[in-house]
């Protein structure tokens, strides 16, 4: 019984071996030479995805819009006060 499974075990540990090879050799493959290459496609993306869309202007709009209230809001407190 012994000697049937050891004549079974080094075949099947080179088959698993080469898999485990090939896969390893896949994880390394990369499409990008440069990090630049990678950021510039990963900035591409999201730009496409709408991460960098309109949310952000609406934000800013917002915050001008809110600023310019704010300072109204002073200037009017400040003249009522020495009026």
């Amino acid at each position: 019984m012994f000697s049937r499974f050891s004549q079974r075990a080094p075949q099947a540990e080179a088959v698993s071996l080469e898999h485990y090879a090939e896969r390893a050799g896949a994880a390394w493959a990369c499409t990008f030479s440069t990090s630049a290459e990678y950021d510039a496609a990963l900035i591409a993306e999201r730009r496409a995805a709408g991460v960098y869309g309109p949310r952000r202007l609406r934000r800013q709009l917002f915050l001008t819009v809110a600023g310019i209230g704010s300072a109204l809001g002073i200037i009017a407190l400040l003249i009522g006060a020495f009026s």
